[in-house]
């Protein structure tokens, strides 16, 4: 339950990463003890930014950042464990996080993973662990540090349900302040209490009380305020300027009065309420299938093996599963199963009795966007899978994706990880694949733009092989058969 001290308090913010890109500008809020605040905000908004200057790796352009006390510790669970840090033992990775190792380190180690629901071994590396399992390493990571304020940053990506519930039950029950980025509305919903709202537009940070759907809906009320009041001083504005017309016209002592009439239109021009752009949604799409032009014999992916963890033990169990045209598979499984690790093998050609065709192009959707060459621009990224260069299709079809020049322009690495994630999507469509093979596709999308998603996926022509935890995404895809990883 929160209480009336301030912990954390923003005041006249402003940062950017430079004159083209403004993050904040004058923003200013604060957090009280103990509450459990959603930070919001389209994609590309500047949310992670704002976490960074909290921590302070970044330093704010002007204005202050002030700790309630100045020694109150932050602790942060990222979105991905660094790539330099795969390598290490689960042990050592969390050993990084004290100045000075504490003699208990295995102890306090036991007591996180605890908390997360997580058994593992501790000399196990960081790497070997499915991405469910990183997603929860992560927290672990945050909550050994006794942090007296968390961030969370998308805390739910790749966890299955029994671990966003778990998440969920912790946060409800734990008294530790809790600022969470997430595009989980029915995570957020249950047990968030405020929410800050970064508006990609006007830079600042507008701030609610109530949970997530309360907030939307106090918005969404406030625009059709707005608009009436704006639409009512249109019409006053558009009246007067008549008025001013016909009088400047009749000359004379008349001119004055259209002076004045123009002087109070333009007044009250000035003071029409600047309306918040609501979030912009995808477009809808298509991912056009590969016409195939060669003789093929209509298979274009056939499963004999099926490789899986059970136990911690590596099990192959045999199939009979033939994947051709318009046919889609949901691989389902537990975090920890190797429904990760089966795709990326199958992408890889490394996959026991799994044969994709001659010829047949694989559109691959990795959880880590692993497809992404990090040092590219997205305007290549997206130009390399074209078979012909279109300047015009490449654009608009990023446009679709919310992709604009800057974002086009701008290099992988700089780029969100919801900006990331619709570059993948944009990929797919230039790319026109016989076989998409999809590992999470919603994690760091927005909500608004899953059924969008789902649609274009239920529709896709071509097979499919899919692994989603979110029931209610995966419930809008036409799915022909399950594969179970679970042990029976």
């Amino acid at each position: 339950m929160a209480n009336e001290t301030v912990v954390l308090r923003f005041s006249d913010v402003s940062f950017e990463y430079n004159e083209m890109k403004p993050i904040l500008d004058g923003a200013s809020f604060s957090v009280r003890k103990g509450s459990k605040v959603a930070l919001m905000g389209q994609n590309g908004a500047g949310k992670t930014s704002l976490f960074k200057l909290i921590l302070g790796e970044f330093k704010q352009k002007s204005g202050s950042i002030s700790l309630t006390p100045n020694s109150a510790k932050i602790g942060i669970a990222k979105q991905v464990i660094a790539p330099q840090d795969l390598d290490m033992t689960v042990r050592d990775w969390f050993a990084n996080t004290f100045a000075t190792v504490p003699y208990n380190l295995d102890k306090q180690i036991a007591e996180a993973l605890d908390a997360v629901n997580l058994v593992t071994d501790i000399e196990k590396k960081v790497r070997e662990h499915s991405g469910g399992q990183q997603a929860r390493l992560l927290l672990a990571y945050a909550l050994i540090q006794n942090p007296d304020v968390l961030l969370l940053d998308e805390p739910t990506n790749n966890l299955d349900q029994e671990g966003i519930e778990h998440l969920t039950g912790f946060l409800m029950v734990h008294d530790t302040t809790v600022i969470v980025i997430s595009h989980d509305a029915d995570f957020l919903n249950a047990f968030t209490d405020a929410v800050l709202y970064l508006d990609v537009h006007t830079h600042t940070v507008e701030q609610y009380a109530g949970n997530y759907s309360d907030v939307v809906e106090e918005i969404s009320e406030r625009i059709d305020r707005e608009r009436m009041q704006n639409a009512r001083a249109e019409a006053i504005i558009r009246k007067k300027k008549e008025q001013a017309e016909v009088f400047a016209h009749k000359g004379g002592k008349l001119r004055s009065v259209a002076k004045r009439m123009r002087e109070s239109a333009e007044d009250a021009e000035e003071n029409m309420v600047d309306v918040r752009r609501e979030d912009k949604t995808i477009r809808e799409f298509c991912i056009p299938s590969q016409q195939f032009e060669f003789d093929f014999s209509g298979k274009i992916i056939e499963i004999q093996k099926i490789s899986s963890m059970q136990y911690g033990e590596r099990k192959i169990q045999e199939a009979d599963i033939v994947l051709r045209q318009e046919y889609h598979v949901l691989l389902a499984g537990a975090n920890g199963t190797g429904k990760s690790t089966f795709l990326r093998d199958i992408v890889a050609g490394q996959a026991e009795g799994a044969v994709i065709a001659d010829g047949v192009r694989v559109g691959y959707y990795s959880q880590d966007f692993s497809v992404l060459d990090f040092k590219k621009t997205a305007y290549e990224i997206l130009q390399e899978v074209m078979e012909k260069n279109d300047e015009h299709i490449l654009r608009s079809t990023a446009a679709g994706f919310l992709l604009d020049a800057k974002a086009l322009a701008s290099t992988v690495r700089y780029l969100s990880e919801g900006q990331k994630g619709l570059l993948c999507f944009a990929r797919l469509v230039l790319m026109c694949p016989g076989l998409l093979i999809l590992d999470e596709p919603t994690n760091h999308i927005n909500f608004r733009h899953l059924p969008i998603i789902a649609q274009a996926l239920d529709t896709y022509h071509g097979a499919m092989i899919l692994v989603s935890h979110i029931p209610e995404f995966v419930s809008r895809i036409r799915i022909d058969t399950t594969i179970d990883l679970n042990p029976s």
